[in-house]
């Protein structure tokens, strides 16, 4: 099912077969009839049976099960999610996050929040397991800031951070302790200019890479998408390196793309090899090159095989596959996603998972096939 969250606290779920793929650069199709102050900022896929964890601007947390997100058809708006949720007046949900099906896993993981201001926490996810109907107190951020972002994370993860600005810092997730209380805001994540802010957090696998190996990785790459065949003669240098074929082998099965999105409907696909890991707290590396009316609206790991869904504050939506985006360098701006119209933007950008059965079969291209 699509998760479907507004601006104006309304919630809704559809069937994913009710989205349909269209190609890069389409126009989209009409989504929610919504009044104009309201935009969705949220969307997702979830099992129906899934627990979906609501946090709120105030710092709190509910839960519920998908099956239980009132059904609409993407024209629909949904229910109030105050008439879903015991919010308090004036409280508003800023993230949702699905809880793996299985409770088994629970307590093998942890979750990472992220704020506005640059702030991070970690905290066993066995914290956040037994919510009662009221809600339970998830953090306490100062004021005017909030939380962007909380992800289910491992010992052996990175996270990255990106900024609005298009600026990110990626950092090893046990550089931030696990925290026993729910009150704090954690440790400062990314270090930000003055007028920018967090828009969005991944967890990445980590991967144990050089500087060298990776400028060989990529200039084996640029040269050829092809498997790279063991035992050659000769490997690609960098510098004084020689990185052997074995070597470069495994890194391409290891690899992860980055994608960026813009509010001018530009995005692109980066290799996550791009964004070296360093310290937390520091002001970090360029994640997208923007133009001067523009800023980033998300940034998250995405496969080949995998869908991407772009809403605007127009209540466009566009549906297009990811391996029609280009790769492309980290510090770039990409290709058009969505072409958007005057006084038009992005608002919202979503990886849709490589389903099968009835949703992933029901897909069917708008334009450029039968």
């Amino acid at each position: 099912m699509v998760i479907t969250v507004t601006h104006g606290g309304y919630v809704k779920r559809t069937p994913l077969a009710a989205y349909r793929t269209q190609r890069r650069g389409g126009r989209g199709r009409a989504g929610m009839q919504m009044k104009d102050e309201d935009f969705v900022t949220r969307v997702f896929v979830a099992s129906t049976h899934a627990p979906i964890l609501f946090f709120s601007s105030s710092g709190m947390v509910y839960n519920t099960k998908a099956w239980r997100i009132p059904a609409g058809d993407p024209r629909t708006k949904g229910r109030a999610l105050v008439n879903l949720l015991p919010l308090e007046q004036g409280e508003t949900i800023t993230s949702v996050m699905a809880l793996p099906e299985d409770e088994r896993d629970w307590d093998k993981l942890d979750v990472m929040f992220a704020t506005r201001s640059g702030h991070v926490r970690r905290n066993k996810l066995s914290d956040f397991v037994q919510v009662n109907r009221n809600g339970k107190i998830a953090m306490k951020p100062d004021e005017g800031d909030g939380i962007v972002g909380v992800q289910i994370c491992t010992e052996d993860d990175d996270v990255l951070l990106t900024t609005a600005n298009g600026m990110c810092v990626r950092f090893r997730a046990t550089d931030v302790r696990v925290f026993k209380g729910r009150d704090s805001t954690g440790v400062r994540g990314v270090d930000l200019r003055e007028g920018d802010r967090v828009i969005g957090m991944a967890v990445l696998k980590h991967v144990d890479v050089t500087t060298d190996e990776a400028a060989a990785y990529f200039k084996w790459d640029s040269q050829s998408r092809g498997d790279v065949e063991a035992g050659d003669d000769e490997a690609p240098a960098a510098g004084d390196a020689v990185v052997p074929f074995e070597r470069l082998a495994w890194l391409k099965t290891q690899e992860q793309f980055i994608l960026t999105v813009a509010s001018n409907g530009l995005g692109k696909r980066a290799s996550a090899y791009e964004y070296r890991v360093t310290n937390r707290g520091g002001k970090g590396l360029i994640a997208h090159r923007l133009t001067e009316d523009a800023h980033v609206v998300a940034s998250f790991p995405v496969k080949e095989e995998e869908e991407l869904l772009l809403v605007t504050d127009k209540g466009q939506l566009i549906r297009t596959e990811v391996d029609q985006i280009r790769i492309a360098g980290r510090a770039t701006q990409g290709v058009i996603l969505i072409n958007v119209g005057e006084d038009e933007h992005v608002v919202a950008a979503e990886r849709l998972e490589a389903l099968g059965g009835e949703n992933g079969d029901a897909a069917d291209a708008e334009s450029g096939g039968k």
